[in-house]
């Protein structure tokens, strides 16, 4: 069951709308996403384009932090909503921009609704100082 989804930047100034369920959920440890984010780690979950409804977007600035992949951010807080590697036609959702609200009217995040947790990737390149206690898949890579 698809439901919609809400998201935001920290100051508001881009939203986005999903029109599909989040599906697995994925952290990621590798070096440019701890950078990134200020954190151990990203959790991200695959979109579609054609699900994505941004509103707000000349707000966003984008950097390409590998060959070929760009992460959007909005300009005026910083806030990383997106990655998206070119040729595909999918975006990878920084899940920390979900509006917590929008999941709640749909049950919330719940293994039953499919979004699930399913794997560490990069683990091989995690931060020092973060003690990795998960029991799902882990991936020293990609």
């Amino acid at each position: 069951m698809n439901s919609v989804i809400k998201g935001s930047c920290l100051c508001g100034k881009v939203s986005y709308l999903i029109s599909q369920d989040l599906g697995d959920i994925v952290h990621c440890h590798c070096p440019t996403c701890r950078k990134a984010h200020g954190s151990a780690f990203s959790s991200v979950a695959v979109i579609a384009d054609s699900n994505l409804t941004l509103v707000g977007a000349e707000q966003l600035k984008r950097f390409e932090s590998s060959p070929g992949k760009h992460r959007h951010f909005c300009s005026n807080c910083g806030s990383q909503i997106y990655a998206k590697r070119e040729g595909t036609d999918f975006v990878i959702l920084r899940l920390g921009t979900v509006d917590d609200a929008s999941l709640n009217e749909n049950q919330g995040i719940t293994r039953d609704r499919g979004y699930q947790e399913a794997k560490h990737i990069w683990v091989s390149q995690k931060a020092c100082w973060y003690e990795l206690n998960s029991n799902i898949e882990q991936h020293a890579e990609f």
